[in-house]
Formats: structure tokens, sequence, C-alpha cells
């Protein structure tokens, strides 16, 4: 009787740390109360002019880009790929770990068909953007991220943020790669609707991340910034 006690001891002593490595955590739903002017964005499509095996083989790094603005229904476009509910039970479009959607996305536009200069929030369950101040802020931001001119001169520039402890409290310290993981997903995604949509884009990854989150006002951690507009 013992043994059997030792041994369904030691089973559990195994098996339990897997339960809580693998198991989801409760879906987290982007707090949507906003303090600024929300601004509605147009209907994603569903339906693209090329397939996504086009897209993948057409994807490249773009550092240049005229000096022509995007159009709301293409910004639209790009931040549903990021981060749009693609589901009714709120998933959404780049896979997340356990549903915990650590990421915040904003926008610093410049010119933008439609849309006033500022840096935005993009509200995932409303499909609109929050502004958080009004203003041209491209120059600033390139300058956060060590002047790389591209930064600058984009109509757009979509930057992830990162909460980290929306993932960790679920999985511990285990949680920093799963959130690391999903920026690699959710840039991909912004990386083929730009292709897809005939715009160029380009992950950059060096920054002060005080200065970057800073001008965004966000107490979370900047990983990515996505400059995106038409190819130079």
């Amino acid at each position: 009787m013992l043994r059997k006690v030792a041994y369904l001891t030691l089973a559990l002593a195994l098996v339990l740390p897997l339960l809580l490595i693998f198991k989801p955590g409760p879906r987290f739903e982007t707090v949507e109360t906003a303090s600024g002017e929300v601004v509605p964005l147009p209907e994603p499509r569903l339906r693209g002019e090329i397939s996504v095996e086009e897209a993948i083989a057409k994807r490249r790094s773009v550092r240049s880009y005229r000096d022509e603005p995007l159009t709301l229904e293409e910004l639209s476009q790009l931040l549903w790929s990021a981060q749009g509910i693609t589901s009714s039970k709120g998933y959404r479009s780049a896979p997340s770990a356990g549903a915990t959607y650590p990421f915040e996305v904003y926008v610093v536009v410049g010119k933008v068909e439609g849309l006033e200069p500022g840096i935005y929030r993009y509200i995932p369950g409303k499909h609109a953007l929050e502004l958080v101040k009004p203003g041209d802020y491209r120059m600033e931001l390139q300058r956060a991220c060590l002047d790389q001119e591209w930064v600058g001169s984009a109509p757009v520039d979509i930057v992830l943020v990162a909460f980290y402890e929306r993932t960790t409290d679920v999985y511990g310290e285990r949680g920093i790669r799963y959130v690391h993981m999903e920026a690699g997903h959710i840039g991909q995604n912004i990386y083929l609707q730009a292709t897809a949509l005939g715009l160029g884009t380009v992950a950059v990854g060096a920054f002060h991340d005080d200065e970057v989150a800073s001008l965004l006002g966000t107490e979370g951690a900047p990983l990515y910034v996505f400059p995106v507009g038409r190819h130079g």
C-alpha cells in the first residue's frame, strides 16, 4: 500500500508541473475605456488580390518609402492583421499563449488620408483607434530609434508594446519566451499584409526602450517598430 502511495505521489509530482505549463490562461481583454477621441476603422477585407503563398514569396524588408499617405482602409487592414478579432469568442489574428494577449498596438501617424497626425492606440474589440496625443511625432520616434531615417520617412509606424505580466501571471518565467514568440507572429502578419497591399515595411528592433515608451505614454515594453509605406 505504501509503495502504491509513493508511486502515485511521484506521478503527480511529474504531471502537475506539465499541466501548469500547458494550461491555457484566461483570455485577456484589452481595456477599452478611451480617454481620447475614438476613430472607427473601415471593416477589414477577408479576401485579397494575391495568395498567401505569393505574399510569402514577395515578402522583403523595405526601408525606402514614397512621400505619399496611406489610406484609412490600408491602415485598418494592417492593424487587423496584427491584432484584429477573428472569432466570435474574441480570438485574434495572431496566436497567443493561453489567449493572454500581452500586446498593445500603437500607431504613430504622419500621413493617412482622413486621419489627423497623432499617436493612436488600436482597440481590437471595437476595431477602432484611440487618440493618445495629437501631432506628428515621427521624427521624435526616429531619434528614439537611433536615428534610422526610414522610421521618420514612413507615413505610419506601428509599434508593438508588451505587457509581460499578462502572460507571466499564467505561465511564470516561461511566459517571457511566449511573449517574444508572439511578437514574431504579429510581425510576420504585418509583413505579409503589407506585401499583399503592395506596401513595404521593415522590422526595427534597435531603439531606446525608455524613450519610445515615454513618447507613446505607455508603461509597457516596446519590442518592435514597423514603419510602413509605399515602396520608394
